[in-house]
C-alpha cells in the first residue's frame, strides 16, 4: 500500500490568522529575549523596573513549566524539543480547520509560545530564557512573553469551551 499525500492542503481564513498570530508571538518573544540578553545581567542580578513589584531577572530554565522536570542540557532537552515539534505540528493542523475565532487566537498563541520557548530557546541555548519577575506580587516564578502567550491561549481555550457549552 502506497502512502498518498494530499495534493493541496486547505487552510481556513481563521487558520491563517492563527498562523499569523503564532508568527507574531514568536517574533515578540525572541525580540524581547534578544533585548533582555543585551543587558548582560548575571544570574544573581535583578534590575528594578517597578520596585518592589516588577524586576528583570536572568533565569535559564532548563525544565518545563515553572522549572519542573529539569533537563540539565542532557537528553531531556531534545525530548522537550521533539515534544514541542509534535505539539506545535498537531495544533497547527487543528488550526488550519478552525472556524471559531477564539480557538484560532488560542491556538496561535499556544503554537507561538511553544515554538519560541521549547523549540528555539532549547535549540539555541539549551534552556528557556526567562526574565519577567513579578515576585513583589508574591508570584514566585520568572517567565517570558512565550509563557504569557501559552497561558493566555489556554485561558482562551477554556473560555471557548465554556461559551460553546452555554450556547448548546
Amino acid at each position: 500500500m502506497a502512502l498518498t499525500l494530499p495534493t493541496r492542503i486547505e487552510v481556513s481564513r481563521l487558520g491563517w490568522a492563527a498562523y499569523a498570530l503564532a508568527g507574531l508571538t514568536v517574533a515578540l518573544d525572541q525580540l524581547s529575549k534578544a533585548w533582555f540578553l543585551s543587558l548582560h545581567l548575571g544570574p544573581a542580578e535583578r534590575l528594578p523596573v517597578l520596585p518592589p513589584i516588577f524586576y528583570l531577572s536572568s533565569v535559564a530554565n532548563d525544565g518545563v513549566s515553572f522549572g519542573l522536570l529539569k533537563a540539565h542540557n542532557g537528553p531531556m532537552r531534545w525530548v522537550l524539543v521533539g515534544l514541542a515539534l509534535v505539539v506545535a505540528g498537531a495544533l497547527a493542523d487543528y488550526a488550519r480547520k478552525t472556524t471559531r475565532p477564539l480557538i484560532a487566537a488560542a491556538l496561535g498563541l499556544i503554537i507561538g509560545g511553544a515554538v519560541g520557548n521549547n523549540l528555539i530557546d532549547r535549540v539555541r541555548f539549551g534552556s528557556v530564557v526567562d526574565f519577567l519577575d513579578f515576585s513583589g506580587l508574591y508570584f514566585p516564578w520568572v517567565f517570558n512573553v512565550a509563557d504569557s502567550a501559552i497561558t493566555v491561549g489556554v485561558v482562551l481555550l477554556i473560555a471557548d469551551l465554556y461559551f460553546a457549552q452555554k450556547k448548546a
